[in-house]
């Protein structure tokens, strides 16, 4: 297979989740949030079930009932013409019902999530909007002025007290004492696939700092990955760490440690490709546009599709692969 691209926005679905998990029986979080019959989506919507129930949490204190989320990857940026382009979404949202009025403006809310501060973007609401930027706390800030409540958040500015983990998706990790944190708050949340998912993101997007501390992020691969992988590819990547320690002895044991690491991220990037195109193919979507969702060439995607169809619809994506090894 191709390499993938990193999933930043299913991560980031999972840090949301994880952030907002003391009202999860009053949210529902719904990803890639279709507008219309157009190719047009949102990036998370969240909708409360009641609206009486306040949210405590510093990131949904603005929600409402209708809550869109527009999210940008520590590899982008918030650009004034996303701005528009996400407002369009919030107005479309409210005009896209069967009745006039069926979902009140007043209910709804945008959020911008960034990682980095948009200097450009602001300078120009608060020139043509005359809108108002007011900083609530550390990385969120609230902009008045619009139709709509509008909040930014920029997440290299959040808390680590109250935000750790949408603070941690993140591609700049430099230094091996913020591994170990992450390791050991993981630890305690390992059996939930929601931080699976942002454990898994920041591995990928820093790669450089595991290669560095090998043996650390070894273990780390090996905890993150062991549930998603059948008993037959556990036991190849075993037996390739296993094998490359006994070249270690002559060549020097990074060798194995390596080979382990650069085996584990593969599978677990190939596992990661046909969980999302399982997603998709649940939700009727082809393989065209499966193609364009994802950023992956087209033909690769078919041929994927067409392997999938046949374990269709519950689309194991284990034996998928299983088969896949074997073609």
């Amino acid at each position: 297979m191709q390499e993938v691209k990193l999933q930043w926005h299913s991560a980031f679905t999972s840090a949301l989740r994880i952030e907002l998990e003391e009202n999860m029986d009053n949210l529902l979080i719904e990803e890639e949030h279709l507008l219309g019959k157009k190719p047009m989506q949102i990036d998370v919507l969240i909708v409360k079930k009641d609206v009486g129930i306040r949210i405590r949490k510093n990131i949904g204190r603005i929600f409402r009932k209708h809550n869109i989320i527009e999210y940008k990857s520590p590899e982008d940026y918030l650009s004034i013409n996303d701005f528009y382009n996400v407002f369009g979404y919030a107005c479309r949202y409210q005009a896209d019902t069967d009745k006039v009025m069926e979902i009140d403006p007043e209910e709804i809310t945008i959020t911008f999530v960034a990682h980095s501060y948009p200097g450009k973007m602001l300078e120009h609401l608060k020139k043509v909007w005359h809108m108002h930027i007011v900083k609530k706390e550390g990385g969120i800030y609230y902009l008045t002025g619009a139709a709509f409540p509008i909040q930014l958040v920029v997440t290299k500015e959040l808390s680590d007290t109250d935000n750790f983990w949408l603070k941690s998706i993140r591609n700049d990790y430099k230094e091996k004492e913020e591994f170990m944190e992450l390791l050991d708050r993981y630890e305690m949340k390992k059996e939930s696939v929601y931080y699976q998912a942002v454990m898994d993101i920041i591995l990928r997007a820093n790669r450089k700092v595991i290669e560095e501390e090998r043996k650390v992020m070894c273990d780390a691969l090996r905890e993150l990955y062991e549930e998603w992988f059948a008993d037959e590819l556990e036991m190849k990547r075993k037996a390739a760490v296993a094998e490359g320690l006994k070249q270690g002895l002559k060549q020097g044991i990074e060798q194995g440690i390596e080979q382990g690491i650069e085996q584990g991220i593969e599978q677990g990037a190939e596992l990661s490709l046909l969980e999302l195109i399982a997603k998709k193919l649940k939700k009727h979507k082809s393989p065209e546009q499966i193609a364009e969702d994802l950023e992956e060439d087209v033909s690769v995607i078919e041929r994927i599709c067409n392997v999938m169809k046949d374990f269709a619809p519950e689309y194991d994506t284990i034996s998928i692969y299983k088969h896949m090894q074997k073609m």
